[in-house]
């Protein structure tokens, strides 16, 4: 994927990772609790989208139906990649070093690397 996705797009877009296809309706019902926005909003929203091709929409009845034409996990692996090759040289270390610096790291987190870890190294 090479087209960005604001915050808001975001939002939507784990709306219909979570669920679709979905209308604006329905995207606008799951993220109105966390956003208060209203169906304007979101139908704008889904319009931008719609223009990078990163979602799809076909025509049930009267209303139309999003879908998402990028899979979440490969949209988390580019933004991954992108936030290390910009902010650490390409290399995870130092990432997992500032986490672990800033004490943003818990217990359970620290585990779970050594657990994979010792997994990659098996």
């Amino acid at each position: 994927m090479t087209e960005k996705i604001s915050d808001a797009e975001h939002a939507v877009m784990e709306a219909l990772w979570e669920a679709s296809p979905l209308s604006a309706s329905d995207v606008t019902e799951r993220v109105r609790e966390a956003r208060g926005w209203s169906i304007q909003t979101v139908k704008t929203l889904l319009s931008r989208l719609l223009a990078k091709d990163i979602v799809a929409t076909e025509q049930d009845g009267r209303r139309f139906l999003y879908r998402p034409l990028v899979e979440r996990d490969a949209y988390v692996a580019g933004e991954s990649r992108r936030l290390v090759d910009r902010l650490f040289g390409g290399r995870a270390a130092p990432l997992v070093a500032h986490l672990a610096e800033q004490d943003q790291l818990s217990r359970q987190d620290i585990a779970e690397i050594e657990a994979l870890l010792k997994a990659l190294k098996s």
